[in-house]
């Protein structure tokens, strides 16, 4: 079990040291096998799919499409119990993100000078949904719902295959696409994947903007691709998971230790935090993480990530408020006498979960807020995915002849002082015609 950290008896580079996320290993060899995957799969396509879905998967004749007919044998093996869950899930998250609609707005900034901001929906978007160990049919619904609310007029979602046959992916996966209105599917992973959706393949179309989680070759191939002109744009940069917890002597020891597992069992290379102003309260954590680590089915995964963990003890709550907000955590817990104070005090977080009633668990699968965040500190300036992510913001000017007299000589003067004097001529010829005019 991990030692207590005393923060106020830190040095400022041991400081820095304490809060310093799981090393990403290889990254240098991870950069050249990503680009080789993307390279091949550009080159021969389908063939390219189908070999890594071979190599990858132990699939020797991947179709790659999941059929219609597919989906429908896949949901006649949902559980009724997991179905309802999923629409209960549907409901909150489309209530929540309807209510982030974009509208257009028109201002007129001088007399005759009409601006406009609008807003438009993407047309082709690709949803890339984990699989693997842990599939995510909660995925699909973060992504899905507001590019089906956004009105996209492509989605696209792409999964692993499992590994017993070709398209045998989860049917919560599937039924989650068809409450969001998607029935492209597509049963490929990885880097591969994420290439097929950038540039297209035979079966393939190209998007124009990727979304959603991965593993660290997923989010190599996802900077890869976004980086070049014919590639596609991506959501956000990513890495592995992570929670910080900030708690003080009232919270509850089991509360917080559930919420630290919730994390580390997501992957060996998660990283969970606790803070606080009480020893007693993170001896008393640690003695609960042992216990429900025991009892964990992915108690080797969660042990791997437990080798990164950090139990921060701070002087006080405004020194726990301090380190969080430097650590700028993907998702923040609070539990605490005085949360409602503390809270407006956070100001690097992604997504924050207040109260001992509030586990980051109700923001990953229900609560209606989206999961799809910001990691390994991006979320000092990146935000959590929105609705108006899945949207293109552009501006319209329109300026009457009584807006042109009114601005056009301001213009001029300032193309001038630039040095722009083609700039300033259309302008001066638009204003010469005018007082020809009158």
């Amino acid at each position: 079990m991990n030692n207590i950290i005393n923060w106020s008896q830190l040095t400022p580079a041991e400081r820095e040291a304490a809060l310093q996320r799981p090393q990403l290993a290889d990254s240098a060899d991870l950069s050249e096998q990503v680009s080789r995957i993307i390279s091949t799969v550009r080159q021969q396509g389908d063939a390219a799919l189908r070999a890594y879905s071979q190599q990858f998967d132990g699939l020797a004749d991947n179709p790659l499409r999941l059929s219609a007919a597919k989906q429908s044998a896949l949901l006649t093996t949902l559980k009724a119990e997991r179905k309802a869950a999923i629409e209960l899930a549907y409901d909150n998250i489309r209530k929540f993100h309807a209510a982030q609609l974009p509208r257009d707005i028109e201002v007129e900034t001088s007399a005759g000078v009409f601006c406009q901001l609008k807003s438009r929906p993407l047309t082709a978007v690709g949803l890339y949904i984990p699989g693997g160990s842990a599939p995510l049919p909660s995925t699909a619904l973060m992504l899905g719902v507001p590019a089906q609310l956004a009105g996209c007029e492509r989605i696209v979602l792409v999964t692993p295959p499992g590994k017993p046959e070709a398209g045998d992916i989860a049917p919560e996966i599937v039924y989650a696409a068809q409450l969001c209105g998607i029935s492209e599917i597509y049963t490929i992973g990885g880097a591969q994947a994420i290439a097929a959706l950038a540039y297209g393949t035979e079966t393939i179309s190209k998007t124009d903007k990727i979304f959603g989680p991965g593993n660290r070759y997923v989010t190599e191939a996802k900077q890869q691709v976004s980086q070049d002109v014919r590639g596609a744009q991506i959501d956000m940069p990513a890495g592995p998971s992570e929670v910080l917890v900030l708690a003080d002597n009232s919270a509850n020891p089991a509360f917080v230790a559930a919420d630290l597992l919730s994390q580390a069992e997501h992957g060996p290379d998660s990283q969970v935090l606790l803070v606080s102003d009480s020893v007693q309260l993170i001896s008393s954590v640690q003695t609960e993480v042992a216990a429900q680590l025991a009892l964990l089915p992915r108690k080797e995964i969660a042990s791997a990530a437990l080798n990164h963990c950090r139990y921060i003890l701070t002087s006080n709550l405004t020194e726990a408020v301090a380190v969080t907000n430097r650590y700028a955590p993907e998702h923040l817990i609070v539990q605490t006498a005085s949360d409602e104070d503390l809270v407006e005090q956070f100001n690097s977080a992604a997504s924050i979960f207040v109260g001992p009633w509030t586990p980051e668990s109700a923001g990953d699968y229900a609560s209606g807020t989206n999961h799809v965040l910001p990691t390994y500190g991006y979320s000092k300036t990146v935000s959590s995915l929105s609705l108006t992510d899945f949207y293109r913001r552009y501006t319209v000017q329109r300026l009457s002849a009584q807006g042109m007299r009114n601005i056009g000589p301001a213009i001029e003067v300032l193309a001038a002082a630039e040095g722009l004097q083609a700039h300033a001529n259309a302008v001066s010829l638009r204003l010469a015609a005018l007082r020809q005019g009158e």
